[in-house]
Order: structure tokens, then sequence, then C-alpha cells
């Protein structure tokens, strides 16, 4: 057995035990590559410089940024004024608090870019009032978990930052995000024709109407948060800003409507924002780090390579081989994280994305990429989202999951018309930032 094979097998193999033990993430994609390289008779101290490679970049300063802003809408309460405005616009129509559901994580995702916080600030809201109304709980968490994914496709997100740096193509964050938005819109529209029958179905209630006094408030509240979206997106399209100004320049305006007009959140909660922050930004820098060791390691011992020959081994067909893709990385997503999935499946199968079989667009492929990924947030057994939303509202895992079925049925629709329709990725890039 030659000595490429072993450090291939000592690298994955390593890899798939540490994490069968339970080690993190981090440390496992560290701990094989540091293996794989003692096999393969690589200096330890290139790996250093391929961590350190990692997180040397100017692109990633957009991701402490989003971080904080997210945090920082969190401890001002600003979910509340989404759940309103989405109240006005849609939960006068039978099954109103579904569509509520779906339109405010639309908005929120605009905002904040995560399906967790997206999850734990406005489920805390939503689901206990669906509850009230006699929804079903399980239907109720499980709307809002599967709803939250919109907030990783709907820009800003720091996910499309950390496929940027994986795939090579920072330049073109703004494609991305751009990219996501028309995704993530039909996502939420997918939803909205599901509750529609459901609500036919059940007989769900209708919201109760809210007085012609109010309903200028409440624009006028949501207003300013929305302009968040507008700072970022806009900046971006009229080239103002970078991706990385763009999210300085919202995260400011943030911390200022927090505090200053809104007055929504206390000072002194502005330690526990900059700790959650900090504490977030170590663990995504350091799965950065170590998958960027990870990462070389594989260029090394040729696994991309390896990988690509054996998928067009297996078909020569495009679609079977895009079906066989997202299968692969729906699976993945059920027992890893999405950063860390980002991180390790770009190079493996970007050379089969871009190979003369699939020849799939990066920005495309990268959107796919996210939204198969976003799906395992909401899948058990390691689904984060779906975590924090029967956390939340006091369901066991297992049966908010069975209720979760048909969902993910709209999920899937929803995933093949991106696979198979480019226009949906890339019609919006090529209008705004390519036109």
């Amino acid at each position: 057995m030659s000595m490429e094979v072993l450090a291939t097998i000592a690298l994955l193999g390593s890899f798939v035990i540490l994490l069968f033990i339970r080690i993190p993430v981090a440390f496992a994609l560290l701990l094989s590559s540091v293996l794989s390289a003692l096999v393969a008779g690589q200096g330890l101290s290139t790996l250093v410089q391929q961590m350190v490679k990692g997180i040397d970049s100017f692109t990633l300063l957009a991701i402490p940024f989003f971080i904080a802003m997210g945090e920082i809408m969190g401890e001002g309460g600003i979910s509340e004024k989404i759940v309103d405005l989405a109240n006005l616009l849609v939960g006068r129509f039978r099954g109103g608090l579904a569509y509520v559901n779906v339109i405010d994580s639309m908005f929120f995702g605009g905002i904040s870019g995560s399906a967790v916080a997206d999850v734990s600030s406005l489920g805390s809201i939503v689901i206990p009032m669906m509850v009230k109304q006699g929804y079903d709980d399980d239907f109720a968490v499980g709307l809002t978990v599967v709803t939250a994914c919109q907030g990783v496709l709907i820009p800003p997100s720091h996910n499309m930052v950390i496929y940027a740096l994986a795939a090579g193509i920072g330049g073109q964050i703004a494609d991305l995000l751009w990219g996501g938005m028309i995704p993530g819109i039909l996502l939420g529209c997918l939803l909205m024709i599901f509750c529609f029958f459901m609500a036919k179905k059940y007989n769900f209630p209708r919201c109760d109407p809210i007085p012609k006094g109010k309903r200028w408030k409440i624009v006028l509240n949501a207003i300013l948060p929305m302009m968040i979206f507008v700072i970022i997106m806009g900046g971006m399209a009229a080239g103002v800003f970078t991706a990385t100004e763009a999210a300085a320049a919202a995260c400011v305006y943030t911390f200022i409507l927090t505090y200053f007009i809104l007055r929504s959140a206390k000072f002194k909660s502005l330690g526990k924002v900059l700790k959650n922050t900090l504490k977030t930004l170590a663990i995504v820098l350091t799965l950065i780090a170590a998958a960027k060791s990870f990462a070389y390691m594989m260029t090394v011992l040729r696994i991309p390579d390896a990988i690509t020959a054996a998928l067009i081994g297996l078909t020569t067909n495009r679609i079977l081989l895009l079906l066989i893709i997202n299968v692969l990385l729906l699976f993945l997503g059920c027992f890893m994280d999405m950063a860390p999935l980002i991180l390790i499946m770009t190079p493996i199968l970007m050379p089969v994305i871009t190979g003369p079989v699939i020849h799939m667009s990066l920005v495309q492929f990268g959107i796919m990429l996210i939204y198969n990924l976003a799906v395992g947030l909401c899948t058990p057994p390691v689904g984060s989202a779906l975590f924090v939303g029967c956390a939340i509202g006091r369901t066991p895992i297992e049966r908010t999951a069975k209720k979760m079925l048909p969902m993910f049925g709209v999920m899937i629709v929803g995933l093949l018309m991106v696979t198979f329709i480019p226009d949906i990725s890339l019609w919006l890039p090529h209008v705004i930032i390519n036109r």
C-alpha cells in the first residue's frame, strides 16, 4: 500500500472516528490533518501556514460585522416589529398566522442572515401566538424552523462569505448575496402555498383585525429595521460599498438604531452582545483555519480528483450527477453543521461542478450548496434550528420532525428548481451587478 493511500486513510478515517466519538468538528479537522501530514511526510509548519492563510483575508471581516448585527437586533427586540408588519400584510387571511410565520422569516432573514437567530427571535413570539390560536404545536414549531432557512439564502448571509472564500471567488460575494434573493423568496412562496392548503384542510383561524389607527405606526416602526437590507444590498449594487464595508456600515446603523433611536436595549447589554459575537466568531474562524489545513491535505493527496473520477465513473448524465450530489449533501447535512460542510465539500465538489459534464457556475453552485445545507439545519440528529425551535415550543424532536415531513417535501421542490433552473440564482446578479 502506497504512502499516499495510507495518508488518505489516515485523513478521512481519523476524521470520521473523531466525529463519531463527538470531538468538536474544528479539532477533528485539525487532528486528522496533522495525522495525515505525519504519515505523508509533510512538514507541520506547512499546515500552520495554511491555517494562517485561511483566515488572513480582508473579506472575512464581513463575518464579525454580520454576526454583531444579528446579536444587536436580537437584543433590541427588532423581531417584534417584523412580526407586526407581517401580521398587517397577511394576518387577515385564513391561516393568517401561518403566513405571518413565513413572511416575518423572509423579512428577518433579510436583516439577520441567520436561521438560528430567526428561530430564537421570531419563534419565541410566533410559536406561542399560533398555539394560542389553536394551531398544533408541532406544526407551529416545524413551520418556524423551516421558514428560518430563508435566513441563510436571503442576503445578508455570512455563510455566503464562507463559501466565497472556500471556492476562491471572494470578488463575487455581491453576486452570491444577490443570487440568494430569488431562491429565498421562492422557498417562502412555496411554503405559503403549502400553508394555503393546510389552512383549508384544517380550517385555521384568521388573525384579529388591526385598527386603522395602528397600521401606519406598524409600518413606520418596521421601516427603520428594514433599512438595514437597503444599506447592505443597495450600497453594493450602487458600487458605494464592498461586501465588507456594507457589513460594517449596516452594523453601525443597527447599533445607532437599537441604542439611540429606538432605545430598545440598554447599554449594559452591550457587553453581552460583544461576548456572544466574539464567541461565535471564534468558532467560525477556528473552523475556517482548521478546514484550510484539511483542504490542503486533500489537495496534496489528490482526493478531489479521485472523487471526481468516481462520480463521473458512476454516470456521465448531467441530471443524474446533480441528483447524486444533492442527495450526498442532504445526507451529510443531517450529521454536520453548515459552516464545516461548506469548507469541506466545496473544494471536493468544485472539480465535478466546473467540469465538462455539469459545467455549472460557481455562483449557482454556491446557492445550491447552501440551500442543501439549510435543509440540514432542520433535520435530526444535529439540526441546530430544529433543536432551538423544539426548545422554544417545548415539543419532542421526534414528533416535530415527523410533522415536518411534508414541509421537507416542499423544500426539496425548491431545491430541484434552484439546481436545474440557473436563472433562479443568476438572473438577479446579472441584472444588478453585471449589467
